[in-house]
């Protein structure tokens, strides 16, 4: 049994990387179309061996697909997810519009697969934050074990997190730091991001946090735990692709290093790389076009009775976005067969 499968925003970084995923992974697609907005009209997109060109999403039917992948922005979202919702086709929606309603379920496959099933309130299916994505798949089987208390993270975000502007700006500043006569200000980012880091992601709330911050604490608790402390500091550092996490964890009972380093080898979705040695570990540059999320720098935490610390580092434009897209497509899939 195959899909009729829409892509949403199929002209920009995370559209084209479903596409490339939906190929890759041999997601069972009868038909497919990319949309995008008029100016990006007849843009040719690559499926496989196949070349699509992009349909106006604003004339597009949704009547008779069975699931459309959005990767557009929460304006466009708010606008047309309902659309799609209302002619029966499954939205899974990579923008933050529906992740904190509490009728849309806020899915990562290898954590709350089960929550896909709250998809039908609205036929929507939320994706979580890029940073939230890799986290959680790290978390969630050291919390089975040893029930997490508490979480301090410190994030080391790619400029791909801010799409292609934030890549091209970090190419022009690159440059232009060698050929002072190419000047390149900050447009995209505050501060010039090439050869700096920014401890500034989206705005800042009363509460001091910036709101990618809050949306760490406020994912992890509707994916894995409400009873989980979380505190976030959120980074933009002069990386292309590739997202990296300091990650202290606090449990309720002890859990030894090498008791956890067993557990992650065998969670799904989580691949270790941990030896105590130069470069025996994972950094972003390592990551790139991989699945899996990378755990690395397991040790102890002796400053607290049940302390572990973790380095977290995956492909935000995978993991974090398109690739956890299509894994929830594919746990759909699956519960719907099992349905019929």
């Amino acid at each position: 049994m195959g899909y009729k499968i829409v892509v949403v925003g199929a002209t920009g970084n995370v559209g084209r990387e479903i596409l490339n995923i939906l190929d890759e992974r041999q997601f069972p697609v009868d038909a497919i179309e990319a949309l995008a907005s008029r100016k990006s009209l007849g843009t040719q997109c690559s499926f496989g061996d196949k070349t699509l060109k992009t349909k106006d999403l604003d004339t597009f039917d949704f009547t008779g697909w069975d699931i459309a992948l959005f990767a557009v922005g929460s304006e466009a979202t708010k606008k047309y997810a309902p659309i799609a919702a209302k002619a029966g086709c499954v939205v899974i929606d990579n923008s933050s519009l529906y992740r904190y309603d509490p009728d849309v379920p806020l899915v990562v496959p290898e954590v709350n697969p089960e929550a896909v099933e709250g998809y039908a309130k609205k036929n929507i299916i939320a994706n979580p934050n890029c940073s939230t994505a890799q986290m959680v798949v790290a978390l969630k089987p050291l919390h089975d074990r040893a029930r997490i208390k508490r979480v301090v993270v410190s994030t080391y975000q790619s400029v791909s997190g801010a799409g292609k502007e934030g890549m091209d700006e970090l190419w022009r500043q690159t440059k232009s730091i060698y050929n002072p006569v190419d000047n390149a200000p900050p447009t995209k980012f505050t501060k010039q991001i090439a050869f700096n880091v920014i401890p500034h992601i989206d705005v800042f709330l009363d509460s001091g946090e910036t709101k990618e911050e809050w949306k760490m604490v406020a994912e992890t608790k509707k994916i894995v735990d409400p009873n989980i402390k979380v505190t976030a500091t959120c980074v933009r550092v002069p990386v292309f692709v590739g997202h990296s996490e300091s990650i202290n964890i606090e449990f309720e009972e002890f859990l030894d290093e090498d008791e956890a380093r067993d557990i992650l080898r065998e969670a799904p979705g989580v691949m270790v790389i941990d030896k105590r040695e130069d470069g025996g570990y994972i950094t972003p540059v390592d990551c790139v076009g991989d699945y899996a999320t990378f755990v690395s720098r397991i040790r102890q935490d002796s400053t607290i009775d049940n302390g572990l610390n973790l380095w977290v580092v995956s492909d935000n434009l995978r993991k974090g976005a398109a690739l956890n897209a299509v894994q929830i497509a594919e746990t759909l899939g699956n519960r719907m067969l099992k349905k019929g």
